[in-house]
């Protein structure tokens, strides 16, 4: 049988190796931006990505295809953050303006805010969305974070902390990590209000909390600091597992990072401008990239003139992640670099 029978027989199924993951470069790059690229997700279920920009815009892609379908501008308010919520085509984001730091709810079908929450009195810099219901919590630098219900403008909840917070969900929803001051303080979401059932030491690193995360499976967790520190901690017994280290990030930058799929990897951005990626198991750096989009992309010589680290975020189920500086970059496996597959067709 010839036809698409034979082409499934072709497919090969690739699970992520260090190999893999040495080989990925920039397939697809986006370049029409006129400012850095702040924030970037992935829908769970659909093939959409979101990005926001200091342009001020916010853009829909289909990853599938490659394309912009959208570009929604947010002149009054400026924009910052961007989460999808459980449907492709609304997002909440926070402002950017110094004046107003409401975050909207925002359909961008018909470019429509569908609702607003009020509530905190500075920049809004962490925002996780809970997978199984309508939740979501805001962290900011006014030293609060928030808990809300998308169906209702007022605020469900409040929790003080000393610092920056970084905030996130885990995968099922159950629970939320809020990190700040050296220690990752574990909530049930569903009573919150009795206070962490587990607080987390990251071994002493006191520097400003960047961005927390749970992998897939809810095993492990990250935690990034402004020092450049990114920590790896096993998230039921909180023994820290690693910690990798890049360049340090300006206080008002955001060290990126994020799990691959399975848990397998760590990948993130840097002080430098440049990507790099740890496995977790040996803890050893795999590999690294410069955030360029010419035909000579990773050339292990050049320095990059970059400071801003990049957003990174890696695609659920898939062999590709994305970074975003003033470029969109999509980036995958070069199979013609990978001995195992090579001649293969």
């Amino acid at each position: 049988m010839v036809g698409p029978q034979s082409e499934r027989e072709e497919k090969v199924s690739l699970e992520l190796t260090e190999e893999i993951l040495q080989s990925m470069e920039i397939g697809m790059v986006f370049k029409d931006y006129s400012g850095r690229i702040s924030s970037v997700d992935f829908h769970r279920t659909s093939n959409y990505l979101v990005t926001a920009s200091e342009d001020e815009s916010i853009r829909l892609y289909d990853v599938s295809s490659a394309t912009c379908l959208k570009t929604i501008n947010s002149k009054k308010y400026g924009v910052d953050l961007v989460c999808f919520t459980s449907h492709p085509t609304t997002v909440i984001y926070s402002s950017k303006n110094g004046w107003d730091e409401s975050l909207r709810l925002l359909s961008l079908h018909d470019n429509k805010y569908l609702r607003y929450f009020k509530g905190h009195h500075d920049r809004v810099v962490s925002l996780s969305l809970c997978s199984r219901n309508e939740c979501f919590i805001s962290g900011s630098l006014d030293q609060t974070v928030l808990l809300w219900d998308q169906r209702t403008e007022k605020c469900q909840g409040l929790l003080r902390v000393q610092g920056r917070p970084a905030i996130s969900y885990d995968d099922q929803g159950i629970v939320f990590a809020v990190a700040f001051g050296g220690y990752i303080r574990m909530f049930d979401a569903r009573k919150y209000e009795k206070g962490p059932f587990e607080i987390f030491s990251v071994g002493g690193d006191v520097s400003d909390a960047n961005v927390v995360k749970f992998s897939n499976d809810g095993r492990l967790m990250l935690l990034t600091t402004m020092d450049g520190h990114i920590h790896v901690l096993d998230s039921f017994r909180g023994t820290l597992l690693s910690t990798y280290n890049v360049k340090p990030v300006s206080s008002n930058c955001t060290l990126e990072a994020s799990f691959s799929p399975e848990g397998m990897f760590v990948i993130s951005g840097s002080g430098d401008g440049r990507a790099y990626a740890w496995n977790v198991r040996s803890g050893k750096e795999v590999a690294s990239w410069i955030m360029n989009s010419e035909p000579t992309v990773i050339n292990w010589n050049w320095m990059s003139t970059d400071t801003e680290p990049p957003v990174i975020k890696w695609a659920p189920g898939s062999l590709m992640f994305v970074t975003g500086s003033t470029e969109l970059s999509f980036w995958i496996p070069d199979l013609s670099k990978l001995a195992a597959y090579v001649g293969r067709k």
